[in-house]
């Protein structure tokens, strides 16, 4: 049996341990949240280096890619610094494949490949990947970036605006704290805002805790494009009035896992003691028929 652990800023209470079978091997899959504790995510991983197959780095990415370009974010990879022997994955390999292909995967759960009027993805600097695949299947795409993660009250429309802008600013945000690039670690709502983006979208897309920051309480007849959800989630989705979720990476006891822990959990199947490429996962994908849950409410 091999071992992946995602050790996450985030909440402890979203805490989850699943065996996933890939093939004939054995994977155990190992959440834990360490409440926004820096110095205690630090020391775990330097506990556990070497004695792990992977480790997941959730609630920050180390790095952010455009166009295959990787912007180091200085302040998350501190919290990794003096890791040596086990490989570090911070989902942004799956990002740029299993996100990037999530409609293609998802085609025979979902009849056809959608088409929408108009998606809003609150935050997609993080996930180009899905942005991309979003405006694919979209009239238009509104992004959120910069009033959700920045507060600055802009919205951007389309791809080609969304490049432009984040050409600009990913130099700058490579140097930002931690404080900027972690967002808290409970993902708790505050009050509805940026509402019309919300409510003259059909299709509402990105991290579950950066959508449910702002969503409206009637979000009736949407659908959703997430990922990293408990069945709670999925309740407040499907209360709030969703139509049809997909989550980008599959289902386990309940629970879809963020993209860094399926990430280290591929990295631990496949041995080869450092991450795979995208051309690796892509490969990976196909032959464990891994796809997006399609969730009808």
């Amino acid at each position: 049996m091999k071992r992946a652990v995602s050790i996450s800023l985030g909440s402890s209470q979203r805490d989850k341990s699943v065996m996933i079978r890939f093939k004939d091997e054995d994977i155990l899959v190992e959440r834990i949240g360490t409440d926004g504790d820096i110095d205690r995510a630090h020391k775990m991983y330097l506990d556990l280096d070497g004695k792990v197959e992977a480790f997941g780095v959730g609630g920050v990415d180390l790095y952010l890619r455009l166009d295959g370009r990787e912007y180091p974010l200085r302040a998350a990879l501190k919290l990794v610094e003096g890791v040596k022997s086990t490989p570090l994955v911070d989902g942004r390999g799956l990002k740029h494949t299993l996100e990037r292909r999530v409609f293609e995967l998802a085609k025979k759960d979902l009849g056809d490949i959608p088409h929408f009027k108009q998606a809003f993805v609150p935050v997609a600097i993080d996930r180009t990947g899905l942005a991309q695949a979003v405006a694919e299947v979209s009239d238009r795409i509104v992004l959120g970036d910069l009033m959700v993660a920045l507060r600055v009250p802009l919205p951007i429309y389309g791809i080609p605006a969304f490049k432009r802008v984040a050409r600009i600013m990913l130099p700058m945000v490579s140097w930002f704290p931690m404080s900027m690039i972690f967002y808290g670690s409970d993902g708790a709502e505050q009050k509805p805002k940026y509402t019309k983006y919300f409510e003259g979208s059909d299709l509402l897309a990105g991290d579950f805790l950066f959508m449910r920051k702002y969503m409206p309480i009637d979000i009736s007849g949407k659908t959703i494009i997430t990922n990293t959800t408990t069945d709670d989630n999925i309740e407040l989705l499907r209360q709030r009035g969703a139509k049809l979720i997909i989550t980008t990476t599959p289902r386990y006891e309940g629970r879809s896992f963020g993209t860094n822990m399926l990430e280290a959990a591929l990295t631990a199947y496949a041995g080869k003691g450092r991450p795979l490429s995208d051309a690796e996962l892509n490969a990976l994908i196909d032959e464990l028929e891994l796809k997006p849950t399609v969730i009808r409410m």
